[in-house]
């Protein structure tokens, strides 16, 4: 009988990455399979790379991710958890999460961010869901006489701004669940922040404004909330925890929210918004040119993670973020590049890579472009890059915003955007422009 793809992939894996007695877990997302390991040293990435059908492998936070593509990934993971015998749920010792967590390696500023990502990341499917109704919206009010006047386009006009009026709360309850507190105090208290009879109320000569300081202020709070409630909780008398612990969480959170975290916060969301718009009205096409020249480099450092609660705060402030067409850009001058490697080079297996890369890389899916082709040879990771900064600088042109900040990019992004035909003239230029730089730079072919 012959073997499938996907058990050739995850039978070639298996030894490579220690066996199951290295395994700490599986998962999988869009394009990766993620393997939590206890050794890196263990690990043959060499080997694992020249597997036929991994574009790449990349280590970070404890984790070997190997690049397999859409689909492939989820496909794999399922078939990876039969043959190893792996189960997830099986209990670890301390000791061995201590001694995964060390080999790490990282900062405690990059696994901040990571907590921070972790609250936006459930949030994308609703997002996509919310701005797919509003684009449809806005085309029918803008193409359809009578129909922006009718229940119908308010009806719409609700589903669509659902996310956006309910962002703080659920940011509230992903939030506690990432800090370690319970995530329906996380969300009392981003109702607190956001309920609008705080317009009614003056402490201290001010009067308090409703949703101040927006996810930003809201993480802040939940991170205090959590943070105190394991602190009241390891001295709370466990006849007494039910009861008064929330009650002093809620009690005192509230009170340190509204009289400095949310200020605070209000401040840091009022500093984002500004000098985002700053960035971009005053620096036009050079600031969207450089934002995404740089974007790629950060992605690689794991950084971008931080990013998700400015796009949020944007998103909330004026119905769509202008950063994430801008960056997406970058993904759009890996295409340009790699399809100048393909064009180029002679190396079967580089060929045949690039072809089943490019695909998923017009739909907006990056990973086995970065991680098999361009930044591998180098110089292409360096040409995309260009390609993508001259995209930026046309998104940021037109000021060309996004209902979504995240989880969808390349074509299928243009129909969430604000203006679908300037964010594909961005592409098309994304495309070009990653092409010639290419053909500049030039790049050592594989032997």
């Amino acid at each position: 009988m012959t073997k499938n793809k996907y058990t050739l992939i995850a039978e070639a894996v298996l030894p490579l990455v220690g066996g199951t007695d290295n395994l700490l877990e599986i998962a999988s997302c869009m394009t990766r399979l993620r393997l939590n390991v206890k050794d890196k040293e263990k690990v043959n990435f060499d080997a694992i790379k020249k597997i036929d059908g991994v574009s790449g492998v990349v280590f970070t936070s404890g984790q070997a991710q190997l690049i397999l593509g859409q689909g492939v990934a989820a496909k794999t993971e399922e078939v990876f958890r039969q043959i190893s015998g792996f189960n997830n749920a099986a209990p670890l010792s301390g000791e061995d999460l201590k001694a995964s967590i060390k080999k790490k390696n990282e900062t405690p500023f990059k696994l901040l961010l990571k907590k921070v990502a972790n609250i936006f990341i459930p949030l994308i499917p609703a997002f996509i869901g919310c701005g797919l109704i509003l684009a449809v919206n806005n085309i029918l009010n803008k193409y359809c006489p009578g129909w922006a006047a009718t229940d119908y386009s308010a009806l719409l006009g609700v589903f669509g701004g659902a996310i956006t009026f309910g962002l703080n709360i659920f940011v509230g309850v992903n939030a506690a669940k990432e800090f370690g507190g319970a995530p329906m105090l996380g969300g009392v208290l981003a109702v607190i922040l956001t309920n609008p009879a705080l317009a009614n109320i003056q402490l201290l000569g001010h009067n308090l404004v409703p949703a101040r300081g927006g996810v930003i202020a809201v993480i802040m709070v939940v991170a205090l909330a959590a943070w105190l409630e394991r602190k009241i909780r390891s001295k709370m008398p466990d006849m007494l925890d039910l009861f008064l612990t929330p009650f002093l969480v809620v009690f005192i959170t509230g009170f340190a929210a509204i009289l400095v975290l949310q200020p605070f916060g209000g401040w840091i969301a009022d500093m984002i918004v500004k000098g985002t718009n700053i960035a971009i009205t005053k620096g036009g096409a050079f600031s969207g040119f450089l934002l995404a020249c740089g974007f790629l480099p950060l992605v690689m450092t794991g950084l971008h993670q931080g990013l998700a609660p400015i796009h949020a705060q944007l998103i909330a402030e004026f119905g769509y973020t202008v950063l994430f067409p801008i960056l997406s850009m970058a993904g759009a001058g890996q295409v340009g590049a790699a399809l100048y490697v393909l064009l180029k080079t002679k190396n079967a297996r580089l060929k045949k890579t690039t072809i089943s890369a490019l695909p998923v890389g017009i739909l907006g899916v990056g990973e086995p472009l970065i991680f098999g082709v361009t930044l591998p040879l180098g110089k292409p990771f360096l040409a995309a890059c260009i390609g993508g900064g001259f995209g930026g600088a046309v998104i940021a042109f037109y000021h060309v915003g996004a209902y979504v900040m995240g989880g969808i990019s390349g074509l299928p992004l243009a129909p969430l955007t604000t203006n679908a035909w300037p964010y594909l003239a961005g592409i098309l230029v994304s495309y070009v422009g990653g092409f010639i730089a290419a053909m500049i730079i030039g790049f050592e072919d594989i032997s």
